[in-house]
């Protein structure tokens, strides 16, 4: 049913919102994120260079995961020769995700003050559809490009998919919340919008192209505010920009964050190193830390911990 006649119940924030035209045949999903993100991002205690990068980086990874079926995987990887060296972002179907970026501190400080932006590098989308199916894995170059940009150019050029995607990042200022993770009462959310012609992939005619043309430049009007914005229902904003489209929400998946470590599995890939090797790992107090890029988990183990495990 059209949303107007019959509105999905659609959570304020953490979500995917699937949708699809009836008059243009275009389809679309729209993400808003509030804690999700939050919890994902702040652990990492990034400055904001590395922090809204990976932002971006998830929101367009739960735009492009939330196409997968359940059990399937999306890997984002971007690797730049700017400041923000490494993003990395993870989508599981349905809807868990996690990530890291790595950055340079020294060509940080630099970066910031001439406001620059990823540079140059290559965006890498590695799909799994689940078990049983072939894993995919599609590379694009980029030149100091959006990876918003970036992403919309990849699903044109290999997959042959007229693409829009528009991100929106912010810090918001939430009055008497704090977590353990962190003490201050600014929080990250994000937002974003994705519109594909999968007609336009399948039949070139000028209708076909006429209809994309004119969802695109619907979509292209979206402010960052409302991307953003939990008070601003989903169902109203998507009749704001397509209603004359006759648009309809499909599905809606609920976000959440994850991390696929455990103390068990750093254990066993340590068990694999020699003894020297071991010892060479070890910190000042004699133990072998190690840090998930993930989700900062850390995990301590002694000698003899390991000595026992691989016995």
């Amino acid at each position: 049913m059209p949303i107007e006649q019959q509105p999905p119940r659609v959570p304020a924030d953490d979500s995917v919102v699937v949708f699809r035209t009836r008059r243009s045949n275009v389809r679309g999903r729209l993400v808003r994120l509030g804690k999700v993100l939050d919890d994902i991002v702040t652990p990492h205690a990034m400055p904001d260079a590395p922090s809204k990068f990976l932002s971006e980086a998830i929101a367009v990874a739960a735009l492009c995961g939330s196409a997968l079926p359940d059990g399937g995987n999306l890997n984002l990887q971007v690797r730049a020769s700017g400041a923000v060296s490494i993003l990395v972002a993870d989508y599981a179907a349905p809807g868990r995700l996690r990530g890291y970026a790595r950055y340079d501190a020294a060509k940080l400080d630099a970066a910031e003050s001439q406001r620059a932006g990823l540079g140059d590098g290559h965006l890498a989308l590695t799909l799994d559809s689940g078990p049983g199916e072939e894993r995919y894995q599609g590379v694009l170059a980029f030149e100091n490009a959006p990876l918003q940009a970036t992403t919309a150019a990849y699903f044109e050029q290999r997959e042959g998919l007229p693409t829009f995607i528009r991100i929106a990042i912010a810090n918001q200022f939430v009055a008497g919340r704090r977590s353990a993770s962190s003490t201050s009462e600014w929080h990250r959310r994000g937002g974003g919008l994705m519109v594909q012609s999968l007609a336009a992939q399948r039949d070139g005619e000028d209708e076909v192209a006429e209809d994309w043309r004119r969802v695109e430049m619907l979509a292209a009007t979206v402010e960052d505010h409302e991307l953003l914005d939990p008070d601003l229902p989903v169902e109203r904003l998507l009749l704001r920009l397509f209603h004359e489209e006759q648009v309809a929400i499909e599905r809606v998946i609920p976000l959440s964050s994850f991390c696929r470590c455990s103390r068990a599995k750093v254990e066993n890939v340590l068990t694999a190193f020699g003894a020297a090797e071991l010892a060479d790992m070890r910190d000042d107090n004699g133990r072998i830390v190690v840090t998930c890029e993930f989700c900062t988990s850390r995990y301590a183990f002694s000698l003899d911990d390991l000595k026992q495990a691989g016995d």
